[in-house]
């Protein structure tokens, strides 16, 4: 994570955001706080998996939209590239001629949707990545060092709302989780579910990837929120299987 008071300024930012929707903050307000504090014109935030398809999830104006479905149709691009190296891909402008050679089909489609420079941030809670933050200018930019940090702050802050928010269909918040929980609680969140992954990963003896993948699952099917079904796992009154369905155990009443 960034530093406790750039995250604090970051959450600020993005629950102002959500304040004026009248809504739970979700990553939709992440991509306007982040257009309205940085030099970028667009963002975007596109959920990610390698065993299952990848979608967008929210776009602040027609060139993000059409930039997420451009790479993620394409299969490159720099948000493409993010998610598959796990780092940030800064590109200040697509003309270089590297770039047209790295990414021949979508830097000449970027272009032409009015994109200059694209800056893909990955979202990760350790070896767990559900997606890339998409930030784009329409004239040649540079994040500075100051501008870079809090983008990849608006990246953590990203992760962190959908990692303990269940996502719908258009990438809103649907269960109750921020809302029963301020923002200086989501650290506890991330420590939380990792841990719990962690400990699926030798209950199922499978990679951290599908640990999460099948933590999500038993929280939805059962209708309850992640992060409680994470702390059940923790405090081991939830055991998983490898050919079972997950049980509660004996020391729950």
């Amino acid at each position: 994570m960034r530093s406790d008071s750039r995250s604090a300024r970051i959450q600020v930012l993005v629950a102002e955001q959500a304040a004026r929707r009248g809504a739970r903050a979700g990553v939709v307000d992440v991509c306007t706080a982040a257009v309205a504090a940085l030099p970028v014109d667009g963002a975007g935030v596109s959920a990610m998996s390698r065993t299952t398809a990848s979608h967008p999830l929210c776009s602040t104006d027609a060139i993000s939209e059409q930039l997420e479905a451009l790479q993620l149709t394409l299969g490159e691009g720099p948000c493409v590239d993010a998610f598959t190296h796990g780092s940030a891909v800064l590109t200040p402008d697509l003309l270089t001629g590297a770039l047209q050679d790295r990414w021949p089909v979508f830097a000449d489609a970027a272009l032409e949707a009015g994109a200059r420079a694209v800056f893909a941030l990955p979202l990760q809670m350790g070896a767990i990545s559900p997606g890339v933050l998409d930030l784009y200018a329409d004239i040649p930019t540079v994040l500075d060092t100051e501008q870079l940090a809090d983008a990849l702050a608006f990246a953590d802050l990203a992760t962190l709302l959908l990692l303990v928010a269940r996502i719908d269909g258009t990438g809103g918040p649907v269960d109750g989780a921020l809302a029963d929980r301020g923002f200086e609680d989501l650290g506890g969140y991330r420590a939380e579910i990792d841990q719990a992954t962690g400990i699926l990963t030798v209950q199922l003896d499978v990679g951290v990837d599908e640990a999460f993948v099948r933590l999500r699952a038993y929280a939805y099917t059962q209708g309850r929120r992640l992060a409680d079904v994470a702390a059940d796992v923790v405090a081991h009154r939830l055991r998983f299987s490898p050919d079972t369905e997950p049980g509660r155990t004996d020391e729950e009443t």
